[in-house]
């Protein structure tokens, strides 16, 4: 199964016969006082400093949150999608819990962008899948429902199955449909990182569906988090992610060797491009 995604210039496709895809999750305020402050101040030149940096590092498609305490999001997404999408030629992944945010990034985005996200609560289900539908974008669904996100692997299963039948009602295809499996840190749940790898088989397995995830999550409040992100990271891309959220900067050293060993990439091309890349002097 295929997802495709495009800016006005350029396709990705996502897939788990083609190599990993990088949506790098850099333009978020989340934890960053420099990123809030400049999106509190209006100035977005950091937003457009982020994207051309990210793209550079190797990401694929750029995740795009503007969300502050006290920001008009409606009006800050759609000129933060503007100014991304002029600086780079990927797809964009247009991030907000906003209907009236993500309505307006949508007006202005060219291409087929992703959605970040749906969820299977009822609310966001009546709320985001039209969306989906009228402008032809795919969607990251999250696999919980109106009574959370479930412990055990198989409820949340059930959940992205809940997920494809409703938007198969709507005409949106599975392959629009990108899954997260929500890894909660294991320094708070311990099985989390097992419970979120079982999501990913058996989601692979049941709807066959491309799948994305913030590994990052995984690692809040343990020493030494890079090591378990990078560990992570690669026990999720072979249950089945093929689209992370990530810091490319970061790890696509990890991601290439993965797609390699994974047979992903023919005759080792990217793995070896990626390694004289890095041997260039500064």
């Amino acid at each position: 199964m295929e997802t495709r995604l495009a800016s006005a210039t350029k396709e990705i496709v996502i897939g788990y016969e083609h190599p990993t895809v990088l949506i790098g999750e850099r333009i978020n305020p989340a934890g960053k006082k420099k990123m809030s402050a400049a999106i509190s101040s209006g100035n977005l030149d950091l937003v457009r400093e982020e994207a051309l940096a990210q793209v550079m590092a190797g990401a694929d498609v750029i995740d795009v949150n503007v969300s502050v305490t006290g920001v008009d999001e409606a009006a800050v997404l759609p000129r933060a999608i503007e100014i991304v999408t002029q600086a780079v030629d990927v797809p964009v992944c247009i991030d907000t819990h906003n209907p009236e945010a993500l309505k307006a990034a949508l007006d202005v985005c060219r291409g087929k962008p992703l959605i970040n996200s749906v969820s299977g609560e009822a609310h966001s289900l009546a709320t985001v899948l039209p969306l989906v539908k009228e402008y032809g974008a795919a969607v990251i669904a999250l696999v919980q429902d109106d009574e959370g996100v479930p412990a055990g692997a198989t409820a949340r299963i059930e959940v992205a199955r809940k997920i494809v039948a409703q938007a198969a009602e709507l005409g949106i295809p599975a392959n629009d449909i990108v899954f997260d499996s929500l890894a909660m840190t294991v320094g708070a749940v311990p099985d989390s990182g097992l419970v979120a790898l079982q999501t990913i088989r058996g989601i692979r397995e049941s709807t066959g569906a491309n799948q994305t995830l913030g590994t990052s999550n995984i690692s809040f409040g343990m020493p030494d988090r890079g090591l378990l992100n990078q560990a992570f990271l690669t026990m999720a891309i072979t249950a089945g992610v093929t689209c992370p959220i990530v810091d490319a900067a970061k790890v696509r050293p990890i991601v290439l060797a993965a797609d390699v060993l994974l047979n992903r990439d023919r005759g080792a091309r990217r793995y070896i491009r990626g390694y004289r890349e890095r041997q260039k002097p500064d």
